[in-house]
């Protein structure tokens, strides 16, 4: 089995922190592919970046030219999940619905702690969209913006740790997620800080992937997600390195 993993940003090394953690989760036997858009910002903390980087992940796998089994969005709150639901025919799996979803096995309500304030809506938008906004007690920002993550990583912890503390002491959290995918591998550290499960996005979307590919099923074609009718579309995609003549004519 092959998951793509696509980062939302371009920065390179929080691409292969991303590939890390998904791989740590994944089974025997899955190979993880993870990929850098071609263009786009650094860090996605708006509403600019989020529907620009839509586009460049979108780009980066029409681009991809080997099988693959299943296309996990490793971006928090971003957009861009359905365009990829509507040009592909497998699996696609937004790490922000993993994560949410599978909170919601672990206890009764879940908060989210992610980076800038700025983004807590764009992150309340999905969940509500995705339908799963009824058990969210709260989603918290720690302050930082997504390069601190690696820039300052003692601070960055500190911050989602408090945040974390607060979920649950204030908002009772029974369950914290990660609400960013450079937050990939902080699990272990916050659980210790705060006595709840918490819940990385990334490896949680491999996992629900992964199940997805072995029980045959993926996203449905008959209305909402219909494959793209054929038209002409000037100038897509963006990128031409390596694309197959049938998939550009989509």
């Amino acid at each position: 089995m092959r998951i793509l993993v696509l980062n939302v940003n371009t920065t390179a090394s929080m691409t292969r922190s991303i590939g890390d953690s998904a791989r740590s989760a994944a089974s025997p036997g899955t190979e993880i592919i993870e990929l850098t858009p071609n263009f786009g910002a650094d860090s996605c903390e708006g509403n600019f970046e989020s529907y620009l980087a839509a586009i460049a992940v979108m780009d980066k796998v029409v681009n991809y030219t080997e099988p693959f089994d299943a296309v996990i969005q490793a971006g928090y709150g971003e957009h861009g999940r359905e365009g990829l639901q509507e040009l592909l025919d497998v699996p696609v799996v937004d790490i922000t619905e993993a994560a949410a979803s599978t909170a919601q096995f672990l206890g009764h309500k879940y908060s989210v702690v992610t980076t800038l304030d700025r983004t807590v809506p764009l992150i309340e938008d999905r969940l509500k969209l995705a339908g799963l906004t009824d058990r969210c007690a709260s989603v918290r920002a720690s302050g930082l913006g997504v390069l601190e993550l690696e820039s300052d990583p003692e601070r960055a912890v500190a911050a989602i740790v408090e945040q974390s503390r607060q979920a649950v002491e204030n908002d009772k959290a029974e369950v914290i997620v990660l609400g960013c995918g450079g937050m990939a591998e902080l699990e272990a550290r916050v659980a210790a800080a705060t006595g709840v499960p918490i819940v990385d996005g990334v490896r949680a979307a491999v996992t629900i992937a992964e199940s997805l590919v072995r029980l045959g099923l993926s996203t449905s074609k008959v209305r909402t997600y219909a494959t793209p009718r054929p038209k002409v579309v000037t100038g897509w995609p963006i990128t031409k390195e390596n694309i197959a003549a049938d998939v550009a004519s989509r």
